[in-house]
């Protein structure tokens, strides 16, 4: 196992050199207020015991109709089991089948949990490069990558950290590859909220064959850019639920109930949840708009998620991880270097920027690089 990630150690070196921080991807904004009172209810209401263990009823129904809203897929309350975050849910997805030996494909870069989850179970990692220039899934390298001993592939849409959708090609071909398989499918949707360019995410959720098969696992921290909320919630098939319910009894047992009140009383509202995404292309546009005079490469625009993708090639022979601690300590902007997000880190000369942030707060970033760069 690594030390502390990727994330822990720049929001620290953020935090020592007084930088702003667009490194770890966490809002910097204020919360809905409803949020706040419909905890002030749930507090007075006595939802302050502990929840039922898929989850508070009332949240979970509140997730069904969501859900219905959204992707038009009718779940009850025996698909969705609420949990401690997202990352918490893959793990307990892992904990609900992996054996040791079993193999599990991962498409790097990749977030870094994803490995030492695999890892923790006795696993094996078979890591499948995503394509170096687009980020693309190479099919053929997955389909080669599949043995006897494969359990599992974990996919991620919008993809942190590039920013890349999948395009229906994408689904159609890892349907080809699971088929007649008993492998499962971990998706990681925790962005769904967050895709840009007139694009729309589509769900596992939505194809009967593949869902028929995954664990899809979503993130209330990120929809309502309350990360500090710690809340997800996983949607399987009820065959697969029971499964991932039984190791996840004895790992978190359940989540606290007077948020689950709270995210359920919102979700219940009209609170504008589907106009996240063009709140957020704008923030992304900004924060090109405000480094396009930097000497930065824009490899590609952000589709979706908190994240952009930028390149410094030609403009220093130090690693990504060491130019991302210089940046942070000498032009006060912390990012996070691509390279953690492969288990054989490798200088990627590329860095990932958070504009999930205040528009001053990328404006100052700008403002920073900018006098580092005396562009």
């Amino acid at each position: 196992m690594k030390g502390v990630t990727i994330f822990t150690e720049m929001s620290a070196l953020a935090q020592k050199h007084n930088a702003v921080n667009l490194s770890q991807g966490f809002p910097d904004f204020e919360l809905d207020p409803a949020l706040g009172n419909y905890l002030k209810e749930g507090f007075e209401t006595a939802y302050n015991q502990y929840a039922p263990m898929p989850g508070l009823p009332l949240l979970q129904q509140s997730i069904a109709q969501r859900v219905q809203q959204k992707y038009k897929v009718q779940l009850t309350t025996q698909h969705i089991t609420v949990t401690p975050g997202a990352t918490y849910g893959i793990y307990c997805s892992f904990a609900s089948f992996l054996k040791p030996g079993d193999e599990v494909i991962i498409l790097e870069p990749a977030y870094d949990s994803y490995a030492p989850n695999v890892k923790a179970f006795g696993g094996k990692v078979i890591r499948v490069p995503l394509d170096t220039e687009t980020f693309k899934v190479n099919w053929n390298k997955v389909a080669q990558s599949k043995t006897a001993k494969t359990k599992a592939l974990i996919i991620n849409t919008p993809h942190n950290p590039t920013g890349t959708i999948w395009s229906p090609s994408d689904y159609e071909a890892l349907k080809e590859i699971v088929r007649d398989t008993d492998i499962r499918i971990i998706s990681d949707e925790v962005y769904d909220h967050l895709s840009f360019e007139d694009n729309s995410h589509y769900s596992i959720l939505q194809d009967e064959e593949l869902f028929s098969r995954s664990y899809v696992v979503f993130s209330f921290g990120k929809v309502l850019q309350a990360t500090g909320w710690k809340i997800g919630f996983v949607a399987c098939p009820p065959s697969i639920t029971n499964e991932f319910r039984k190791a996840h009894q004895y790992i978190g047992f359940s989540v606290n109930s007077i948020s689950q009140y709270a995210i359920a009383k919102f979700l219940q509202g009209n609170h504008q949840l589907d106009a996240l995404s063009s709140s957020f292309q704008a923030k992304r546009d900004l924060l090109l708009d405000e480094f396009a005079h930097l000497p930065f490469t824009i490899p590609f625009k952000s589709l979706g998620s908190y994240f952009q993708l930028v390149s410094f090639k030609g403009l220093s022979t130090l690693s990504d991880r060491a130019f991302a601690i210089e940046l942070t300590q000498k032009a006060k902007v912390a990012s996070i270097p691509l390279s953690p997000f492969y288990q054989e880190e490798k200088d990627t000369q590329m860095l990932r920027f958070c504009f999930a942030k205040n528009d001053a707060t990328i404006k100052e970033a700008a403002h920073n690089l900018t006098t580092y760069f005396g562009a």
